[in-house]
């Protein structure tokens, strides 16, 4: 039997996230990637271990490579015996080779029916499915379908290498799918821009949202969210230190969102400016253009708003501060 690495703990997390998910009885939408499991399979032994994998499906809608970016969560076999079986993600490199770039936790079969396994593999859009077996004598369901194939891999390919196949059988069809979570992807968000202090609800708009188990803005963690649907999330605005544009993101168990310019949230701030040497006109107009306010106005020696200048202000320039913060100054002739 091939040695196998165990499961990373961010993977154990994921899974963990998964089945939380599932307990409260809501499901994330995936995509189906492989066999749409016709009737009719027969087991067929691997005869090597070899790597088995769909390389034509004519049935109408029928996906044989992944049509999005996202992580395989689940995948089955039909009339599959022996085992432990591993899923493989295989990429084309566009010349006839495959890049082995992901394999399952080892899954055994329970019976010839219907199984299916969790999983935790990232896969992108292009990308097919495989299975591996452990032994030579191990059995997988193959139907007789006409405009289908298969081909394999002997033997199974090391993590990262680029192979060609060793051969196909056409006409049949190997019993394997794969279930792939899209990535979640953010298409909007309300409102756009806020303190540094936080506390404003954002509505978070996009797709795939379902089971996200974190949502950033920046490199900041919302200071709560709730996932509504799929396609939307309320989240809490963190308190920020820093003005400015940031990118909000949401994290599934598919990976996290890509930044775009749908999701740009910017934080305001009262960046207190340099008021020394200014009349108190230019003063309070700097200070609007700042995001902050005029405070109370100390004149020293008959100084008025007219022949005064600052010569002290509190808070000290460049201090940030919440939106409309007040800048006491002091003027002198």
């Amino acid at each position: 039997m091939r040695n196998r690495k165990r499961l990373s703990l961010g993977a154990m997390v994921a899974a963990s996230a998964m089945a939380l998910f599932a307990a409260t009885g809501a499901q994330a939408t995936t995509v189906t990637v492989g066999s749409v499991l016709p009737p009719g399979a027969a087991p067929k032994p691997f005869e090597a271990v070899q790597t088995f994998f769909n390389t034509a499906l004519p049935e109408k809608g029928a996906n044989l490579v992944s049509p999005v970016n996202g992580t395989v969560v689940r995948w089955r076999v039909q009339q599959a015996k022996g085992g432990p079986f591993y899923l493989r993600v295989l990429r084309p490199n566009g010349s006839g080779g495959y890049t082995a770039v992901g394999t399952s936790g080892p899954a055994t079969p329970t019976g010839l029916g219907l199984q299916t396994f969790t999983a935790n593999i990232p896969i992108r859009a292009g990308d097919l499915v495989g299975v591996d077996p452990t032994n030579a004598s191990d059995e997988i369901g193959v139907s007789e379908v006409a405009g289908a194939s298969f081909g394999f891999i002997f033997p199974p390919p090391v993590e990262g290498a680029t192979v060609a196949p060793s051969g196909g059988k056409p006409g049949q069809e190997v019993a394997l799918s794969a279930e792939v979570q899209p990535a979640p992807k953010i298409t909007s968000v309300s409102p756009r821009s806020d303190s540094i202090a936080g506390g404003a609800k954002v509505t978070i708009t996009g797709t795939d949202f379902a089971a996200a188990s974190a949502v950033k803005f920046g490199s900041l963690p919302a200071a709560s969210f709730a996932v509504v649907s799929e396609t939307e999330i309320t989240a809490v605005v963190p308190r920020s230190k820093k003005a400015g544009s940031v990118d909000i993101s949401v994290t599934t168990v598919a990976g996290t969102s890509a930044a775009t310019s749908s999701d740009r949230f910017n934080y305001k701030a009262c960046i207190v400016p340099n008021l020394k040497k200014n009349k108190l006109k230019a003063a309070k107009k700097r200070l609007q253009n700042a995001g902050c306010k005029l405070g109370k106005v100390k004149k020293v020696d008959g100084a008025t708003a007219k022949t005064g200048k600052v010569t002290k202000q509190n808070p000290k320039a460049g201090k940030t501060k919440v939106p409309g913060t007040k800048v006491n100054v002091t003027i002198e002739r």
